[in-house]
């Protein structure tokens, strides 16, 4: 009886160990009194390791309560002179200040340190160093920041120095996208989930920030299946800090698909996201000022404000968010200003308004000016450690080549008999001056082919702006006639034109501002285009859910023109006629491949209504269907159609 008790209690035991070991990435260690602990060690060299260690270090004390013990700590050091104890108390002080958003203040102190840095060990300057960057990221001093992150690179804490969130922060997206992944995706590793998740939600927030939304929001869904990927892997163990950090990473995370819901103004399916990330960030994040709590904070209030649900709204803007950054205080007062003037609080809603005028008009007027300046310091950062990579190569190539020659030369040397001496050494006079001479040579001529390829690729860039320009104003004047054509057909056939020539615009758009003038990349150019249409066809573009494989995929102008005809003729055949009650799930599928020595692919499918009875026969008379068929031969290929279950595929092969 007692054997079977015995039993059946160990079992519970087990049971209970096991729920809470599956369930601890969920659940952070709330009792754990981390504030309690770090007064308890002996020393600052053990208190300033945990605290850097602990990264939800706030959970049961106010980083206030932090602030007040390591301030007792510092003078207690100042009075005994012990200069280690006393840097070591104001680098935690320091980083306090820093997690309290009181960033001035935070780097007021950390310069003090940064001047006797050469005396502090590694990890030290790796601290110091570190919040200087963060410091100087949060009070936008970028050219403050470039110095740091030079001197994390003369200590050997970095390999590289890298510039792409700065560049972001400047309004460089695209050029901070293209950085972060050549530098970043080379180092990721098949199996670190959790880097595959950061990597994948910094590509989805440059795409969110340079407004390629439908994209964005496929590497936001991505990185959110990788963050539970890594939670769900039970082999290898997590600390209390790494869930504690990969749960903040996957608050995040929710908050910019949910971000990206509301730019696609599709406010109920923005809410469930926004949601889950305030309390992800709030539980996870505890005593530390954070930007992306604002943000989706602010988010949200507008969502309940599009959705006239006035008390949910206010709910959230009545919060204590504190934003830091002007952008949020100004889009904190026109959410305000919006909900008065729904409300008929129209006083109210003036308040507001003037309020973001005296922001504005405080701004400095130069901040424009600045930020240009301070982007063309990066870039001349960014060139000058190009340059430098560039001559640290060529002068390991020289190193190499001097010692190829003294070995050939310590070889000739034994085999060379002193009767040939004389002619070898003419010979090689000879052969050295012919060298020099055709040497110089080749340099004149290389210099004046780069000068002309330097020129023609400036002629080039500017025919295609000029085409691109008189294509606009041909838009412009197929505009103008719509206005003054009372005709419903005539209209439609003119915005078909429109549509149309938009898509050759955009071409050389794309042409001009490529480094590259001979090939277009279509990923970003399919986006762009489905951007134009999109602008014409609100109703259905809204609705509709779009996705686009292209990447990697260029085009010449030969082929990337009747391409561009044929999808915008697609795409817009599709916002017209395959979703003509607004479905909710409307999607459109584009996929393009195009493989080194193979022949390429394009597919475009949708779930719409599907082609009618007699499409066939419409063919000869509908000028949309003739134009893509020319297109078609254009490209050397025929166009296929496919009736699906629900929708239509249209797809080709093409050289």
């Amino acid at each position: 009886m007692k054997r079977g008790f015995l039993v059946l209690l160990l079992g519970v035991f087990f049971l209970l160990f096991t729920s809470l070991e599956v369930n601890a990435q969920d659940v952070p260690l709330q009792g754990e009194n981390y504030f309690e602990q770090f007064k308890q060690l002996p020393d600052s060299d053990s208190r300033i390791d945990f605290f850097f260690d602990t990264s939800n270090r706030y959970n049961q004390n106010s980083a206030y309560d932090w602030l007040d013990a390591v301030n007792v700590y510092l003078n207690s050091s100042q009075k005994t002179s012990d200069s280690t104890s006393v840097s070591d108390y104001q680098l935690i002080q320091s980083k306090i200040y820093y997690d309290l958003g009181d960033y001035d203040k935070s780097l007021a102190i950390v310069k003090e340190l940064f001047d006797d840095m050469e005396e502090y060990p590694m990890e030290k300057k790796a601290h110091i160093l570190n919040i200087m960057d963060d410091d100087y990221s949060k009070l936008e001093l970028y050219d403050k920041q470039i110095e740091i992150r030079r001197f994390k690179r003369e200590f050997g804490l970095t390999d590289n120095v890298s510039f792409y969130d700065i560049y972001s922060s400047l309004g460089q997206h695209r050029k901070a996208m293209e950085d972060y992944m050549t530098e970043e995706k080379k180092n990721l590793e098949d199996g670190d989930f959790y880097a595959q998740a950061v990597y994948n939600n910094n590509i989805g927030n440059y795409l969110r920030l340079d407004k390629s939304t439908p994209t964005a929001l496929g590497y936001f869904k991505k990185a959110k299946a990788l963050i539970d990927v890594y939670f769900s892997d039970i082999i290898n163990t997590k600390t209390e800090n790494q869930i504690n950090e990969g749960n903040h990473l996957k608050g995040v995370i929710v908050g910019n698909i949910g971000k990206c819901y509301v730019q696609l103004k599709e406010y109920q399916k923005a809410i469930p996201y926004l949601e889950e990330s305030i309390e992800l960030i709030n539980k996870y994040n505890t005593g530390k000022v954070s930007t992306e709590l604002v943000e989706n904070t602010l988010e949200i209030a507008e969502c309940y404000l599009q959705l006239n649900n006035f008390e949910k709204a206010t709910d959230y803007l009545s919060n204590d968010l504190a934003p830091k950054k002007i952008r949020n205080v100004i889009k904190r007062n026109r959410l305000y200003a919006s909900y008065y003037d729904r409300t008929g609080d129209y006083k109210s809603a003036n308040e507001y308004l003037k309020q973001n005028n005296r922001i504005r008009d405080s701004l400095d007027d130069n901040d424009t000016n600045i930020k240009s300046q301070q982007l063309e310091s990066v870039l001349k950062q960014d060139l000058e450690n190009s340059r430098k990579m560039v001559e640290a190569q060529k002068a390991d190539l020289e190193k190499s080549r001097n010692e190829i020659i003294e070995k050939d030369e310590k070889i000739s040397l034994v085999f060379i008999s002193l009767i040939f001496t004389l002619l070898g050494f003419s010979g090689l006079v000879y052969a050295y001056l012919k060298s020099i001479k055709n040497q110089r040579l080749i340099a004149e001529q290389k210099h004046f082919i780069e000068n002309s390829l330097i020129e023609k690729d400036s002629l080039l860039k500017e025919i295609h702006h000029r085409v691109k320009n008189n294509l606009q104003m041909v838009s412009s004047l197929l505009s103008l006639q719509t206005k003054n054509t009372k005709s419903k057909a005539a209209i439609e056939a003119l915005e078909e034109g429109k549509s149309r020539v938009k898509a050759m615009a955009l071409i050389h758009q794309k042409l001009y501002q490529n480094e590259d003038l001979s090939v277009i990349e279509m990923q970003g150019y399919i986006e762009s285009l489905i951007n134009s249409v999109q602008s014409v066809y609100k109703k259905g573009g809204h609705n509709i859910n779009i996705t686009i494989d292209a990447e990697g995929v260029e085009l010449d102008i030969d082929r990337a023109i009747p391409f561009g005809l044929m999808l915008n003729e697609l795409v817009s055949n599709s916002f017209k006629y395959a979703f003509p009650n607004d479905e909710e799930n409307g999607k459109i599928y584009i996929h393009v491949r195009k493989t080194q020595g193979q022949e390429g692919f394009f597919e475009y499918t949708d779930n719409g209504v599907g082609l009618p009875e007699d499409s066939e026969e419409r063919a000869n008379s509908s000028m949309g269907i003739r134009l893509m068929n020319r297109l078609a031969n254009q490209l050397q290929t025929t166009l296929n159609t496919d009736r699906t279950a629900k929708g239509v595929r249209f797809w080709f092969h093409f050289k």
